[in-house]
């Protein structure tokens, strides 16, 4: 018998997870397992989700520190840390390399481009310019190193007339001047007079910060592959604030064809709705049921087809004094009903009519995601014993490859751990060079 005609019984779900579990990928080639990176990431989380991405890919991936630590070692909830590491940083320390360089001393420098020519790429999220004025720039690396791929993280990006304003790259501001956060918050009724549920709200995570790392990282790859042709690196300038500006959806084109800004309607939709959470007896369910055919399942479900004859077509559902209708009326419903009861019916509905589908969906905690079955079975989260901060669950990367598949290995290192192991490695250094470097303060 064939593979093939072996395959043919099994469901797509059991036939894909043979080839994509990730389970398996310690037994799989990396794609990247070629590829030096230097990370300089400064106080920064973006550049480190950046390399983390790369590193889960299986680059070799070098976290330079100040001798003292990155600050952003130090940010945690709280000010909580684990094992002297705080527990943001804990999350993108993943798979590198720890060492420890004083960029700023003319030592510190001369290390470094000797560290430079044995990668293929760096990223640095200093202000514009530092690491140019260190000499250790784009602009010089590139001329000895013609194949070097450099990436700079700056919130307003390494040209134009913020660019050299001094500000630090910090999360908030990355979403505050994305134009992101005008549009997140609870509604304004009276712009002349806010109330304190109507101030502008921030995303809940480093949402920008991610954003940038994750853009980074893609244009790093996009480089690397350009790079296989050419032989040619590049320099890549990403502003975190543009990256989740990238996120904005139908925003600036708003703006563009009317000359108005979207307002804040918090969890109202003025795209699509319903299409938002409700209270009910356990907690909150999410509930869509927008374009006309969505809505007629979603009224059938409620049996309140007053409510579809009242608010017959989409221009309808998206006024937003119609929206405070709906959503009181939706909810009287979901709140006679925990959310397993609203789930059933419309999966009842969707299932035995098969017309207007309905997505119903739980508000989950992060200590309720990480006790559902499927997330885990996804290894969505992974429970992994780190030699050195011990037994911890942590959130693993967001997709699954047949042939290449990421993966992590270790969770963190401590300030200037790899020392020793990474100096030699690449510079051939013994101990007595260590020692001394550590002696004057370089590393």
């Amino acid at each position: 018998m064939s593979g093939h005609d072996k395959d043919k019984g099994k469901s797509w779900g059991d036939w894909i997870k043979e080839l994509d579990d990730p389970a398996e990928a310690c037994h799989k080639p990396e794609a990247l397992d070629h590829i030096t990176v230097l990370d300089c990431s400064y106080a920064n989380l973006a550049g480190c989700f950046a390399t983390s991405i790369l590193g889960e890919l299986g680059a070799e991936v070098i976290r330079i520190e100040p001798p003292g630590g990155d600050p952003a070692r130090t940010y945690s909830p709280w000010g909580y840390m684990h094992m002297e590491t705080g527990l943001g940083y804990l999350n993108e320390g993943r798979n590198k390399f720890h060492i420890t360089l004083d960029l700023a001393k003319p030592e510190g420098q001369n290390i470094f481009r000797g560290l430079a020519k044995r990668a293929d790429v760096v990223v640095e999220t200093y202000m514009p310019g530092a690491m140019d004025d260190w000499g250790i720039g784009y602009r010089q690396l590139s001329a000895e190193i013609p194949k070097l791929i450099y990436c700079a993280l700056y919130v307003y990006g390494q040209f134009g007339p913020k660019a050299s304003c001094g500000k630090a790259d910090v999360d908030v501001v990355d979403q505050a001047y994305s134009g992101i956060t005008a549009v997140t918050g609870e509604p304004v009724d009276d712009p002349a007079a806010p109330k304190a549920s109507e101030v502008p709200t921030k995303q809940g995570n480093w949402m920008a910060w991610y954003a940038g790392g994750g853009w980074a990282a893609t244009a790093i790859l996009a480089a690397l592959h350009y790079r296989t042709s050419s032989g040619k690196g590049q320099f890549i300038d990403v502003s975190p604030a543009e990256a989740f500006g990238r996120c904005i959806n139908y925003g600036l084109t708003f703006y563009q064809g009317f000359q108005q800004t979207i307002p804040r309607v918090g969890n109202y939709d003025v795209g699509v709705f319903p299409y938002t959470y409700f209270k009910c007896k356990d907690g909150y369910a999410f509930l869509s049921g927008f374009s006309d055919i969505n809505w007629k399942a979603l009224c059938t479900i409620l049996d309140r087809q007053d409510l579809r004859g009242q608010f017959p077509t989409i221009f309808d559902r998206l006024n937003l004094d119609n929206m405070k209708v709906m959503y009181k009326e939706i909810e009287k419903w979901t709140m006679s009903h925990t959310y397993d009861e609203i789930y059933d019916a419309v999966m009842a509905y969707n299932k035995n009519i098969g017309e207007g589908i309905v997505v119903p969906g739980r508000i989950s905690a992060p200590v309720d995601t990480m006790k559902a079955e499927n997330w885990w079975a996804r290894q969505s989260f992974e429970k992994i014993n780190d030699p050195y901060y011990k037994e911890m669950v942590i959130a693993n990367q967001a997709w699954k490859m047949t042939e290449t598949p990421p993966r992590v290995k270790w969770i963190c290192r401590p300030v200037g751990a790899d020392n020793e192991y990474v100096y030699n490695e690449k510079l051939g250094w013994g101990q007595n060079e260590i020692a001394k470097m550590q002696e004057k303060g370089v590393i």
